[in-house]
């Protein structure tokens, strides 16, 4: 499968100032393909260390943490030679040993000339008990496929390419088309795992079987975050989640016979385990937009949407024999999509904005930053002149550009009103994402 990180990952490799990576990610968005996949075609060789599965390795990262040691130690339990410059050292599911998260700082300083990445997990709790190595660290963050990416793995390239490129430039039957495969991406998702589970006999029905694998996998996980967090809370916040997209989150709402502060604590953790996104509202009369987000004041969207089509319990063969996509779950899987997207495209700095007056309220979907520019983003089926809240922003805060609107409407400007109307599939491309697939 293409990855949009293979870009990325280049970048590091050929960077002079290159520190060793970590790269982040909820469990089984690809993480360890993608390294494995990067070594394969641009090193000579890779040395796989996996954490997990070989917890007698983790003796290795005991006592003194000298990378010249560290690499002779591996290098006899690997059987292969580490040769700087044309190997690339993965340390995998690197959360499983924190000593091995501090040694990453000791080959920054002793061999900078080795190419080392890791990947890993549920990192931010295993990060609580360890002394980091602030400053002698790269991350970078792997989310599920996006749509384009979801393309290319099916094997429509043609089709990938095409909403990477300029969104006036499709043709209605081109369109058509695009809607229809956005449809199934919807119920698909971007799990890698069920993305090739669909790919395989075009089953929708194989996508979702693994998908219940992996929400059960992310349950077991939560025994990981005890004695911190209640296991069934958890399971409350996390069901109860994936029905509330699109609408502002209130903790008492997430599980009942759950006390606020512990609604709370199981939100945050799984936030840190990236298995959600707190998405806050925002002021956005100016950058940073993270400067002012609130505390109290938050949506939030799933880390897929297929996961969040699974754990909804939505009446999939219903929702599906719909055609308007904004229409499907109360429009919440079109908002989910979007947010997704952004995701990615906004390096996972994802925002809205809310105003609560006495007597009114307002909402805009999402805002986007383009080029040090403001725009905000609605997800709506309707026309220019029932986005009253968009209005009402673009009035109040002049330094905003132009308005994008994604709905299932082909392009279309309205200059007259800041606004442009852009196909649903085009949101990562229109929203500033640069990743390439070739």
């Amino acid at each position: 499968m293409k990855r949009f990180i293979e870009s990325d990952l280049i970048k590091w490799k050929e960077s002079k100032r290159r520190k060793p990576l970590l790269l982040r990610g909820a469990r089984q968005v690809g993480k360890t393909y993608s390294l494995k996949s990067f070594g394969k075609s641009h090193f000579d060789a890779v040395a796989l260390v996996d954490l997990e599965r070989n917890p007698t390795l983790h003796r290795i990262f005991q006592g003194d943490l000298s990378a010249k040691r560290i690499c002779a130690d591996l290098e006899v339990f690997l059987g292969q030679k580490l040769h700087a410059g044309n190997t690339l050292l993965i340390l995998d599911e690197i959360q499983a040993c924190p000593r091995a998260i501090t040694a990453l700082r000791y080959f920054y300083e002793e061999m900078p000339e080795l190419h080392v990445a890791a990947a890993g997990s549920l990192l931010e709790f295993a990060l609580r008990d360890i002394s980091f190595p602030v400053g002698r660290i790269q991350f970078l963050h792997l989310h599920p496929l996006s749509f384009a990416e979801y393309l290319a793995a099916i094997g429509k390239q043609e089709a990938a390419a095409t909403i990477l490129q300029a969104a006036d430039a499709v043709s209605p039957a081109v369109h058509e088309l695009l809607c229809d495969e956005l449809k199934r991406y919807f119920f698909v998702g971007g799990m890698p795992s069920c993305v090739l589970a669909y790919s395989e006999d075009n089953s929708l029905y194989d996508a979702f079987a693994v998908q219940g694998e992996i929400v059960e996998s992310y349950r077991m996980d939560f025994a990981k975050y005890t004695p911190q967090v209640d296991r069934h809370c958890l399971d409350a916040v996390f069901t109860a989640v994936s029905r509330s997209i699109g609408q502002q989150i209130k903790y008492a709402r997430l599980g009942e016979g759950f006390t606020n502060p512990t609604l709370k604590k199981a939100f945050e953790s799984l936030c840190l385990a990236g298995t959600i996104r707190r998405i806050p509202a925002v002021d956005p009369s100016g950058l940073p937009l993270g400067a002012t987000a609130s505390a109290r004041v938050f949506k939030a969207s799933m880390l897929d949407i297929g996961l969040m089509r699974y754990l909804s319990g939505m009446p999939t063969d219903i929702e599906y024999a719909k055609t308007d996509l904004h229409a499907l779950y109360r429009g919440a899987m079109a908002e989910q999509f979007v947010g997704q997207e952004m995701a990615i495209s906004q390096n996972g700095a994802v925002y809205y904005w809310s105003r609560r007056a006495k007597g009114s309220a307002a909402e805009v979907d999402y805002l986007a930053k383009v080029n040090g520019t403001i725009h905000p983003v609605e997800v709506k089926s309707g026309t220019a002149g029932s986005l009253k809240s968009l209005h009402l922003l673009l009035k109040t805060y002049p330094n905003c550009g132009r308005a994008l609107v994604f709905s299932m409407r082909p392009f279309a400007e309205l200059p007259e009103h800041g606004i442009t109307f852009m196909p649903l599939y085009s949101v990562y491309a229109a929203t500033g994402g640069t990743g390439r697939l070739s």
